[in-house]
């Protein structure tokens, strides 16, 4: 290990490249399930897409034109998390070659990316005894972390970092408001969408306009989506200030919050099935008598309870009946109440800070979780409810997959062997090739405008 290479890691720990080769064909059938260390130097060998990543970070700057910036890439941290928890940051790079090559002599647990620096964050040491503070980050993809065990309040089907079938649709209700908010309020266009290997769901805002963002801008990009300020001792967990909703918050409440939980989440989490979870609800209700009210109503329904409708669209349709009749509109806050207890259930919840400042780090799509041994996929946001996370390629089945089929030279052919193909496929077309194309025009632009500016100089 280089000085200065490794930081918040042991300087004397030597990395070990030279992994096992990926099994035989004849031991298949027993493979285990899941993430397995000796498995990650065939899969960086064969079937991550380094080249796909390369283009990405380049955003068009690995080109012979003359408007390209060679020095972009190699100012991009990339950072490595290897076995026993040795942690590399500040790699960087200036080729595909010496990024697909460190790749697969480090066998990374985890490739986390960076900003881009003013400088080359490897030589941030050289710099800083100039005494000049030069190394700062300068731009950065706007992003946004949301992790499913932050809504471990509403869910009751699992809990921490467990995620089924009926709680995983939280996630998709947020790629649903937050991609269309970006789109739509922002005009961002350049979003990718990706499942975290485990529990959570990444996205990163690859604009140029997005990318340039100050820390300042990124906090109010941010805060425009605060609505979830409760914490676990709170009653009242969301906040909705004005008369009205925010014309934001308004489409995501008619178009997919309200939908989504009378028609799914509530039978699914069973949300007002008992008393310990329905007084979570009532907690949220301002007037007390109109809780007892409720109250009352729910207790004796549990002792007389024979209808075959479900208990909790019936106690839920109770609730906002009462809360909308007119001889209780003179007490202020209980029409809003209905909208506080969907946005409470259902609004994303996002990691704040991550999105604010440009210096966080990001997992990289296509890792492999060490966790679950499941591939950070990218999410189709246009077709999200059909994502499934308990679907998603593992590192032995992708192994497994490409035993069973033989080998071939070509890395296309080896992807297209695997599961993983779709995914690697709808990263391409539908995310990437459109980015480089508004690269590559910006920069042609820019380029043009510089020379049209240097023949005005020259004019005068």
């Amino acid at each position: 290990m280089n000085p200065g290479e490794a930081e918040n890691c042991r300087e004397d720990m030597e990395i070990d490249g030279n992994g096992p080769e990926m099994p035989a064909q004849r031991h298949v059938d027993i493979m285990p399930d899941g993430f397995n260390a000796n498995y990650l130097k065939a899969y960086y060998g064969k079937v991550f897409p380094h080249s796909d990543i390369f283009k990405w970070m380049c955003y068009g700057h690995d080109g012979k034109h003359p408007g390209c910036d060679p020095t972009y890439l190699s100012r991009r941290e990339f950072s490595f998390t290897l076995d026993n928890d040795i942690y590399l940051r500040f790699q960087s790079y200036t080729s595909a070659y010496e990024l697909e090559s460190s790749i697969k002599e480090k066998c990374p647990f985890k490739i986390d990316i960076g900003p881009v620096y003013s400088v080359n964050p490897a030589k941030r040491h050289a710099y800083a005894q100039t005494g000049d503070n030069v190394f700062t980050p300068v731009e950065r993809e706007l992003i946004f972390d949301i992790d499913i065990t932050d809504y471990d309040d509403v869910r009751f089907c699992c809990s921490g970092a467990d995620i089924c079938l009926d709680c995983w649709p939280l996630m998709t209700v947020a790629i649903k408001v937050i991609d269309t908010a970006l789109r739509d309020d922002f005009g961002f266009i350049h979003i990718l969408w990706a499942y975290s290997g485990r529990r959570g769901v990444h996205c990163w805002v690859c604009d140029a306009k997005a990318r340039r963002l100050s820390n300042e801008q990124r906090a109010s990009i941010a805060d425009y989506f605060r609505v979830y300020k409760g914490n676990e001792n709170s009653n009242k967990k969301v906040s909705l200030v004005g008369p009205v909703l925010h014309p934001f918050l308004a489409r995501s409440y008619t178009d997919v919050l309200r939908d989504f939980f009378e028609g799914k989440m509530l039978l699914s989490q069973n949300i007002l099935s008992t008393e310990e979870k329905y007084e979570k609800i009532l907690d949220m209700i301002p007037d007390e008598s109109v809780a007892a009210e409720l109250r009352g109503k729910w207790q004796e329904m549990r002792k007389a309870y024979g209808s075959k409708d479900d208990i909790n669209v019936v106690r839920w349709e109770q609730l906002k009946s009462l809360l909308c009749s007119a001889k209780l509109k003179h007490i202020q806050g209980l029409r809003r109440c209905i909208e506080e207890i969907i946005f409470s259930f259902t609004y994303p919840r996002l990691d704040m800070e991550v999105s604010k400042h440009m210096n966080h780090l990001l997992k990289a799509p296509f890792c492999v979780h060490p966790k679950t041994g499941r591939v950070c996929v990218p999410i189709d946001p246009n077709n999200c409810e059909e994502f499934d996370p308990t679907a998603v390629p593992t590192l032995s089945q992708l192994l497994q997959e490409l035993n069973m089929s033989g080998s071939r030279a070509d890395m296309d052919d080896e992807l297209d062997r695997t599961s993983l193909g779709r995914a690697v496929r709808y990263f391409r077309s539908s995310f990437l090739q459109p980015l480089l194309r508004s690269c590559k025009e910006e920069i042609e632009s820019a380029y043009n405008s510089r020379l049209q500016q240097s023949k005005n100089n020259l004019s005068w």
